[in-house]
């Protein structure tokens, strides 16, 4: 099992792609695969087919799952898209800004 960066909840940045230089929120990880589900990014089209009596089939936008190596967590408090550090604060391992030291 790999270990990815980011968690659900987490604000990201794309840093490659198609979606250069946009944020949104980590909807779901998938560390198996080393992918991220960002909302807002990534957008497919599906084919949905009704399954029940009545319901609406036809085409519909969703997000697919992008690398977690082509998005960098963004700073709650410089705003920047930054690096992961980690340090022990009351016994607890805590997830810091590179570029600022501060927590998130």
């Amino acid at each position: 099992m790999a270990k990815v960066h980011v968690k659900t909840g987490d604000t990201v940045m794309v840093i490659s792609g198609k979606d250069r230089g946009a944020s949104g929120k980590v909807l779901a990880v998938s560390p198996d695969e080393g992918k991220v589900i960002v909302e807002g990014r990534n957008m497919v089209t599906k084919h949905v087919k009704p399954r029940r009596q009545g319901e609406q089939g036809g085409i519909v936008k969703a997000e697919s799952a992008v690398y977690a190596c082509k998005v960098m967590p963004v700073c709650p408090k410089c705003g920047k898209a930054t690096r992961v550090g980690h340090t022990v604060k009351d016994g607890k391992k805590v997830r810091v800004c590179k570029k600022c030291g501060a927590e998130f």
